[in-house]
């Protein structure tokens, strides 16, 4: 959707232009790159990156192995693949405030290179993305990037999650392999000069490292003010940080709170001392070939006619003007690339200080393979001599001059016709900010006699989408044997428009049609699990979710079109349920999917003893106690409606969720941390149950080994640590070669009623449909 005036204004007044020209200045002072990495979007180090880029102007960038698919959603439902796509967009907006190059491992849903959850080992993680395919991965990257210092962000030691072990460990094989010319790789062989470790220890809420940090070497000293902004670089970091809302990143740095960062040299194919971080390092174009001294001289020289626009202008076109003089002369030189980001840089530089305006629009900007749309360009020349702007566009693709201006505008208008085979990557393997993919706006300016070439995304680039294809609601369904109820499946954004809709459905299945909503019964379906498809004109289509945010560009995942329906034999307890959520789970209505009585109560209702009264049991939803305003307060009133005879669910919760272990559960119940201590990674980890006899291993549904069986991603994790002795632990688990955990599921009497804290994933089993969660859901709920 195009952006409202509102959000325009909004943006436009973050984007101030001398910042913008400031912060652009920074890396022409040194030709010395940067490569962080890490294994999920938000490892990347924030704020010792804010100070080498725009303190120091290292080229930075970031090398990631996954989307973060495995990860907590703070903000919404996206879960596994949709919340690789959400975390994708939430990593690019991070790393434009850091002017941070983007590479991934992963490149597509199916990758090995995966988040498949935690792991507590480097090896294990490895195994499951396949060692060299990880290697050649990351050596492409290298040999991609040509960085001279990579730097990952965590220790490869026991205590620290597997996924981090494995690409600190990969950067070292990496490094060696990125210049043995017989490694199978499309790209030349590229030298890494230098690989710093973290001399800092990984440990916090999620991680407690075993052993010490190597000893520091150097330290990027990182806790002193912009001179321009006045932001510390901290508080820059903490501004890119911001973006990973579904990890709830994003901190308050107080003044006089900033800190450095100590480094450890692990590995130096460069001599002498390292008493920079660019020691024996090329750190400005002359130290690269005398020639390139005055190109040096003039890109000084537009950095200390800072803030004057004008005189930033002119040597920033000489030193453009000298680099393409040079250009044939250095074309096969080895720090070819150098110059090449130079060039980059300094266009960029120019079109600023040149007070160039050039904003693109797209109506619309979802579209369809073939479809065309109109392109709106915004322009100011500014200082420019001259401005020329035209659309880049990929293979395929086709621009055109629709006749005349739109009506009450200054605002000329183009055509845009999308490739017949056009579909935009959720997973797009890099993204650099100065560099945007194809469709984007090429912006070509005269200044000072010299021609300089950039490009700019879309306002909202276009979202393609395929051509065969419709949202199809819900995407999971179950049927439950015991209370069976016809599904509902609606078909909405159908394309083409006018195809029909039908549903394959197995033998037996009837399906009732009225448009595009379908109602299915299956009378004689047998336990397990099974796919409708959605065929449009008979033909398979695919089902499209679309992802929006407000901080994030618009995104979608497109899947088979298949409707997963599970059919299960769970029995119910006679219970009216409540339910108080936090935005974070569907538990309400996989409850109701299979038969419960379930509310969701409101807060009125919530703060209502008489509103209550009316429930039997009341299940609180995870991370609730953060998310639902005044959720904690009235904590008080719900152990109070526990005691006089009400079964309480608490599903699992964070130490930072608001949870407060003397106050948040009827007895005191202190959830354990870091989380690494307390959850079992291992999805088929063996259960044993402590009390096989207690009334929620066995009413309404005795929980067996086959419930315990086809879980995915792990069992569970924020486990409690200790309790008070009301509660009786029912659960035993652990992960391979550790101690048995017993706070995964625990039970209490309280007056009359009782209270349940389980720290399973319950919420992601029903997602996935897995049986057992629906049969021990069922079982939480029931009457004491």
């Amino acid at each position: 959707m195009p952006l409202t005036d509102q959000t325009r204004i909004l943006n436009d007044r973050l984007q101030p232009r001398m910042i913008m020209l400031w912060q652009a200045l920074a890396p022409l002072q040194s030709c010395v790159s940067f490569m962080n990495t890490g294994a999920h979007p938000d490892d990347e180090t924030s704020a010792m990156l804010a100070a080498l880029g725009f303190r120091d102007g290292l080229d930075l960038s970031y090398a990631c192995s996954t989307r973060g698919e495995g990860g907590q959603n703070d903000i919404g439902t996206e879960a596994t693949e949709a919340l690789g796509v959400l975390r994708t967009a939430e990593m690019e907006r991070a790393c434009d405030v850091l002017n941070l190059r983007m590479y991934w491992l992963g490149h597509s849903p199916d990758d090995p290179l995966f988040d498949f959850g935690f792991s507590k080992s480097g090896q294990e993680t490895l195994d499951k993305w396949g060692h060299a395919h990880t290697l050649s991965r990351f050596v492409d990257v290298l040999r991609m990037e040509k960085p001279d210092i990579i730097c990952p962000t965590f220790l490869d030691i026991p205590g620290q999650h597997g996924h981090h072990r494995a690409m600190t460990r990969a950067a070292h094989e990496a490094m060696d392999l990125c210049t043995d010319p017989t490694f199978q790789s499309d790209l030349p062989p590229w030298q890494v000069s230098k690989l710093y470790l973290p001399a800092w220890s990984g440990a916090g809420q999620a991680y407690d490292d075993d052993l010490p940090p190597p000893p520091a070497t150097l330290t990027i000293k990182a806790d002193d003010i912009d001179p321009v902004t006045g932001w510390s670089y901290e508080r820059i970091g903490q501004q890119s940080r911001a973006m990973h809302r579904t990890q709830a990143m994003g901190q308050w740095r107080a003044a006089g709170t900033e800190r450095n960062w100590p480094l450890h040299l692990a590995d130096s194919r460069v001599s002498g001392p390292d008493a920079v971080l660019w020691s024996g390092l090329p750190r400005s174009l002359g130290d690269l070939d005398d020639a390139l001294t005055p190109v040096q001289a003039q890109m000084d020289a537009a950095r200390a006619a800072f803030p004057d626009f004008a005189a930033v202008l002119r040597p920033a076109s000489a030193a453009l003007g000298l680099l393409n003089d040079l250009a044939d002369r250095f074309a096969t030189a080895p720090f070819a690339h150098r110059l090449a980001r130079k060039r980059t840089q300094l266009a960029k530089v120019i079109r600023i200080a040149a007070r160039v305006e050039v904003t693109a629009r797209l109506t619309p900007d979802v579209l369809h393979p073939g479809d065309e749309t109109e392109i709106a360009v915004e322009e100011r020349a500014g200082l420019a001599q001259q401005l020329t702007t035209r659309a880049a566009v990929p293979t395929g693709w086709r621009t055109g001059w629709r006749t005349g201006w739109r009506t009450g505008s200054k605002t000329n208008a183009t055509t845009l016709k999308v490739a017949q085979n056009a579909l935009t990557d959720p997973y797009p393997p890099t993204y650099l900010p100065d560099t945007p993919s194809e469709p984007c706006i090429e912006i070509t300016l005269k200044t000072h006699g010299v021609t300089s070439q950039s490009c700019i995304p879309f306002e909202v680039p276009p979202l393609v989408v395929p051509a065969r294809s419709a949202r199809l609601e819900p995407l999971a369904l179950v049927i439950n044997r015991a209370a069976p109820k016809p599904l509902s499946v609606q078909v909405r954004n159908i394309a083409p428009l006018g195809s029909i809709p039908s549903l394959r459905t197995p033998d037996g299945w009837q399906t009732t049609q009225d448009g595009s909503a379908f109602s299915v019964t299956a009378p004689d379906a047998r336990p397990g699990l099974t796919k409708l498809d959605l065929l449009l004109d008979d033909q398979p289509a695919q089902s499209v979710q679309h992802i929006a945010y407000l901080h994030i560009a618009p995104r979608a995942l497109a899947q088979p079109a298949q409707v997963a329906v599970r059919v299960i034999d769970v029995a119910l307890p006679d219970v009216r349920v409540a339910y108080v959520g936090g935005g974070n789970d569907r538990v309400d209505h996989w409850m109701r999917a299979v038969g419960l009585d379930v509310t969701a109560l409101s807060d009125d209702e919530l703060q209502s003893e008489t509103a209550l009264a009316a429930y039997d049991s009341i299940v609180i939803g995870i991370f609730a106690l953060r998310f639902r305003t005044g959720l904690a307060e009235q904590m008080p009133r719900l152990h109070r409606w526990c005691a006089d005879g009400g079964t309480l669910v608490t599903l699992y919760h964070r130490p930072w969720d608001n949870w407060d272990a003397q106050t948040s559960a009827p007895k005191p119940l202190e959830i354990g941390q870091p989380s690494l201590r307390w959850r079992v990674t291992d999805e088929n980890a063996a259960v044993t149950h402590l009390l096989p006899d207690h009334p929620l291993l066995n009413t309404p549904n005795r929980i067996t080994s086959a419930d315990w069986q086809g879980w995915h991603k792990e069992r569970g994790l924020y486990f409690a640590k200790s309790w008070d002795a009301a509660y009786q632990p029912l659960l035993s688990m652990a992960d391979p070669d550790e101690e048995p955990h017993h706070g995964a599921l625990l039970a209490a009497d309280i007056g009359k009623g009782r209270h349940i804290h389980t720290s399973l994933i319950l919420h992601h089993q029903m997602e996935k449909l897995t049986p057992g969660a629906f049969a021990l859901m069922a079982n939480l709920v029931a009457r004491r």
